[in-house]
């Protein structure tokens, strides 16, 4: 079925019970309060930092989206994109332009205005969606945006060449558009994270976000009463996708808006939150607080968050085994995903496989893989090779791009350029990136490994393993360390704690700095690699 015909049955069924909250703990950071005095406020006394909706509600906003679309003649197959950041107003305007029968593309809020521009026009779209912090971007690339193009703001003081987005949906019914969905209908259009150039355009059907919101639910045993928080943006498949869970089962799902572990904690605490999907970093940042004593359990109602779980990179064995010793009782799941396979799920850990953790895991639901060599062929169990996968999520194709597209889908296969092993028991580790193997001396080097080895010395916070040149050997493994906040770690220090690994797999240079990641979580290597590569050149000049 639609996506959209969720929500019309959870609009039915549970039309008065609430859908989304949305938490903005900056409005209110100097009102911290502990969970027992948070119960104490009346409702309204919190208003100026949570909005929320109903089912109803919801399910009426995006009609009233996908009025105002058809009424200014958007019809049947045209793009819609978005631009703005987490917000109560998000999935309403996303779901009323898959209502109108339109895709919906949403933007990176990370992206530049030259980028913004190239992805407006590689999608074909013809309406914006967008909000106050993107009105410099914006103007920035006025005069090339197609001069049809429908701009609508979402916000107060709405600049002069666009559209008041709220004064636009109250003039429009709030009844059901007269548009027939099927599945096999264009739904989205997703954009690539760009980390080897400009973002590719994802194209996906209904029915591939649909079955994610199924898989999504079957995976993390999401019922009725679960809460699930949502931190991360909402323009990423990751998060959608997760949320998607929330959409099937009709549960309540509570938009986070700020990452630290005080207003982590203080939303799980508060709004009652059962499901909690975290990027790495937020993971370390909580442990890191944690174990400084900034941030202290007791001060939070927490006893009711029963999963944790954690995608979009690997995840360092350490890290859970850390994660655990505070919260020993939380289900755990790794999700493997990428936009071209409808984001997370299609490979898995699964909530009963905690002790295969450093797995990404087993084929999710529908979903087959295989692990092959250059050739395509399938490798050896244990032997390393790329990643492939095949099931109702895969993309249908990158948008205008024939070419990319032939690149990566073969006989039905998507092949994720990542590479990875399949241990005795069928669960696959990922190894790294085909792209990020360092290859020193002839010898391949597979920095995910080496990262899980530094990241269990106790003073290290954060680490990114890269290739960097090398005259005599072509690349050679540099390890970018990030320590723990008050902690001091030598060079001399890292040296011996890396006698352990085997000679060829330790860092021949090490650099004390903080890690780059991108607005997903991911270790932004290609920045990395382009910051450091200029200065190892140096190096080896001054040296010649």
């Amino acid at each position: 079925m639609p996506i959209t015909d969720l929500l019309e049955r959870n609009a039915k069924l549970f039309g008065n019970e609430v859908a989304l909250v949305e938490i903005n703990p900056e409005i209110r950071e100097e009102q911290r309060v502990t969970w027992k005095e948070y119960e104490l406020i009346q409702p309204t006394s919190t208003a100026f930092y949570r909005r929320q909706i109903t089912w109803s509600v919801f399910d009426e906003k995006a009609n009233r989206v996908a009025n105002m679309l058809i009424e200014r003649g958007i019809k049947k197959g045209q793009k819609c994109a978005i631009l703005l950041m987490n917000c109560l107003e998000w999935l309403p305007i996303y779901f009323g332009i898959l209502k109108s029968g339109a895709m919906a593309v949403p933007l990176n809020f990370r992206f530049t205005a030259e980028e913004i521009d190239y992805c407006l026009d590689a999608s074909d779209s013809d309406v914006l969606f967008y909000g106050p912090e993107f009105i410099g971007r914006i103007e920035d690339i006025a005069d090339k945006i197609k001069k049809d193009t429908l701009l609508f703001f979402v916000g107060d003081q709405c600049p002069s060449y666009a559209e008041d987005y709220y004064r636009q949906v109250s003039n429009v019914s709030s009844s059901a558009p007269l548009v027939l969905l099927e599945d096999t209908d264009d739904g989205a259009i997703y954009f690539s994270s760009g980390t080897t150039g400009f973002p590719k355009a994802i194209l996906l059907k209904h029915s591939s976000l649909s079955h994610s919101a199924r898989m999504e639910a079957l995976h993390h045993e999401i019922t009725k009463s679960d809460v699930f928080l949502c931190i991360p943006p909402l323009y990423h498949t990751g998060a959608k996708m997760h949320w998607f869970g929330s959409l099937y089962t009709g549960s309540r799902a509570v938009l986070l808006k700020g990452n630290s572990p005080e207003s982590i904690f203080q939303a799980v605490s508060n709004e009652g939150c059962t499901n909690v999907w975290l990027l790495v970093p937020w993971a370390q940042d909580i442990l890191a607080a944690l174990d400084s004593g900034r941030l202290r359990m007791e001060d939070y109602k927490l006893s009711q968050w029963r999963l944790m779980h954690i995608g979009a990179q690997p995840v360092p064995p350490s890290l859970i085994r850390h994660w655990m010793e505070y919260f020993p009782h939380h289900q755990y799941d790794t999700n493997y995903g990428l936009s071209e396979s409808t984001g997370p799920g299609c490979v898995h850990l699964g909530l009963g496989n905690i002790h295969k953790v450093g797995a990404i895991g087993i084929p999710g639901f529908g979903w087959k893989t295989k692990i092959v060599d250059e050739n395509g062929s399938p490798v050896v169990q244990g032997e390393v090779g790329e990643l492939c996968v095949q099931g109702p999520g895969v993309m249908v194709e990158y948008y205008k791009n024939p070419e990319a597209t032939a690149e990566v889908l073969k006989d039905g296969w998507l092949h994720t350029g990542d590479m990875a092993m399949q241990d005795e028991d069928g669960f696959i580790f990922l190894v790294d990136r085909k792209k990020d193997v360092i290859i020193t001396g002839g010898e391949n080097l597979y920095p995910v490994q080496i990262e899980n080895f530094l990241m269990t010395n106790p003073k290290i916070h954060d680490v990114a393993v890269i290739g960097l040149p090398d005259r005599r050997l072509g690349e050679i493994a540099a390890a970018i360390i990030q320590v723990k906040e008050g902690m001091e770690l030598t060079e001399e220090d890292v040296n011996r704690f890396c006698l352990d690994l085997p000679r060829y797999k330790r860092p021949r240079k090490l650099i004390f700095a903080k890690v780059l990641r991108n607005p997903t979580g991911k270790i932004d290597k290609p920045k990395l690699r382009k910051l450091y590569a200029g200065e190892r050149l140096v190096e080896q000049q001054i040296k010649s």
